[in-house]
């Protein structure tokens, strides 16, 4: 469950690498030798902990960084050499502290601060399954109207976006895949196997791809995640269950939940950003903010390596032609606001109460240069309650769902957003974690149309073909007399949309 912050659009430079550190300042740090090792007793009781060592560009500086960590009391898990970032394990106390005093090291610093033993979702509450009494009523409605699916009557955000109608224009190209950064896809279901990709699937725990057959899908059905996402972007019609918004595009699951404690650390998710890029895929969608820090402030070394780490990964990701789309959080916060409190961080331990500058502290992936920023709206195009918002800061809106204060009038009155769920079943979720897979679906309509569209120029499109409400002239949700969230901006671009609400028959039209 997390919330997001205000973002600085920074431009991308060449080489794709060294953008992040123009861009927010890094300053690398030099020395003329390697720090000197821990001795065994000094480490033998220490917790081992993971490390992201972000270096420059060049196999003489990689190679001896490596030899570095080793004398530093490290291990290198893996080394992605054409960003410059190497993922260690040490039981050393100061290895972070010593790396960063390594000639070649531009940033260096833990990602966790609980132990290593033998990612958290952007999604509002728990899951509502459909039950098979509903699901019959359901079918029974969808059949009088004459739907493709026979739970199509309860999907309420297809119709919000002209997504039923888009379908009989142009569902998708086969050629376009969009990977589900996330908890794991269940490829088995009936509704997302003919349109999965296992060949551009991977586990990626830990910072190593693992291709392994079945070894993308969830740990157990209560990781159902990343499952109903996979659903909202491409549910096959097929005449089972729901469909997706772009239902003839494929869809791969990259794995990055922590089998522990299911949280999505940041050697994780470089593994699965350089994954989806090697392996040619179009759009990525990030519905979680890398764990343990909510935000990451550039003035801590840790957090500053993480910041890092990812953006370089994701960055090498749009280099190659990937778009990536995230989702915006559940706080409800005016991201373009001077300060916001995080007391949730780092949700690996004891999260402490501290103030933050959203401009200096940053939502990672969401806020890196590139990233498509997500809100989530309701059945009325209202924000949803929750959603977080801020002018400047979200590129578009799509639906996520309001169960609260926007009802819509469909057979279940659910105002969430029906999914695949693992093991065959569907389930109802809300949160930007189901807006951003909207606006991925979108995107991956605009690519079948325009296939040869850099990631900047689909960005572009995605947000020319949207449809913005404008401010409401009120925003006060459950009637107390006090705004509940303040937009700013105009009609072609505010706080609350961006640019507007993402619509699939524009996009294929």
């Amino acid at each position: 469950m997390a919330h997001l912050r205000s973002r600085r659009r920074l431009a991308l430079a060449v080489p794709v690498v060294l953008s992040l550190t123009a861009s927010l300042g890094f300053l690398p740090t030099a020395a003329s030798a390697a720090p000197r090792a821990e001795s065994a007793a000094q480490t033998a009781d220490a917790p081992s902990l993971a490390y992201v060592v972000n270096t420059k560009v060049d196999h003489r500086t990689i190679a001896s960084v490596k030899k570095a960590v080793a004398a530093a009391g490290g291990t290198v898990v893996v080394a992605y050499e054409k960003i410059g970032v190497i993922v260690a394990h040490s039981a050393n106390p100061d290895f972070g502290k010593q790396l960063r005093t390594v000639r070649g090291v531009q940033s260096a610093g833990a990602t966790r601060t609980a132990p290593l033993t033998a990612a958290g979702t952007t999604d509002e509450g728990a899951a509502q399954i459909l039950s098979k009494a509903q699901a019959e009523k359901v079918a029974s409605a969808s059949a009088t109207a004459g739907e493709s699916e026979p739970l199509e009557a309860d999907q309420w955000d297809l119709r919000a976006i002209g997504a039923d109608k888009a379908a009989k224009i142009d569902p998708g190209s086969r050629r376009v895949t969009v990977a589900v950064i996330d908890t794991g896809v269940d490829d088995t279901h009936p509704d997302l196997a003919p349109n999965f990709s296992a060949d551009q699937s991977a586990n990626c725990v830990g910072g190593v791809a693992d291709t392994g057959a079945g070894a993308w899908r969830p740990y157990t059905a209560a990781d159902y995640h990343g499952t109903h996402v996979a659903g909202e972007i491409a549910a096959a019609r097929n005449g089972i269950g729901v469909a997706g918004v772009a239902p003839g595009v494929k869809v791969a699951g990259i794995k990055v939940s922590d089998p522990d404690n299911g949280l999505f650390y940041p050697e994780s998710v470089v593994c699965a950003f350089v994954f989806a890029a090697d392996h040619g895929v179009e759009i990525t969608n990030n519905s979680y903010y890398v764990d343990p820090w909510l935000y990451n402030c550039m003035d801590d070394p840790d957090q500053r390596a993480i910041v890092d780490a990812v953006n370089r990964a994701q960055l090498y990701a749009q280099h190659k032609g990937t778009l990536n789309l995230a989702s915006a959080g559940n706080s409800n916060d005016d991201l373009d606001s001077d300060a916001l409190v995080d007391d949730s961080s780092p949700d690996d331990g004891t999260p402490s109460e501290r103030t933050i500058d959203p401009h200096e502290c940053f939502d990672v992936p969401t806020q890196l240069p590139g990233v498509v920023t997500v809100s989530a709206t309701g059945v009325d195009n209202i924000k949803s309650y929750y959603s977080s918002y801020g002018k400047g800061v979200i590129d578009v809106a799509a639906p996520g769902g309001d169960g609260r204060y926007q009802i819509p009038d469909t057979p279940s009155k659910n105002g969430r957003i029906l999914s695949t769920m693992p093991n065959g079943e569907y389930g109802f979720l809300q949160g930007t974690s189901m807006a951003s897979p909207h606006a991925a679906g979108v995107a991956a309509l605009l690519k079948s149309t325009h296939p040869y569209a850099s990631p900047a120029q689909l960005q572009l499109l995605l947000k020319a073909q949207a449809d913005n409400p404008g401010c409401p002239t009120s925003y006060d949700q459950n009637g107390d007399g006090t705004q509940d969230a303040v937009c700013k901006g105009v009609k072609r671009v505010n706080g609350f949309y961006g640019f507007g609400i993402v619509n699939a028959l524009d996009a294929v039209r």
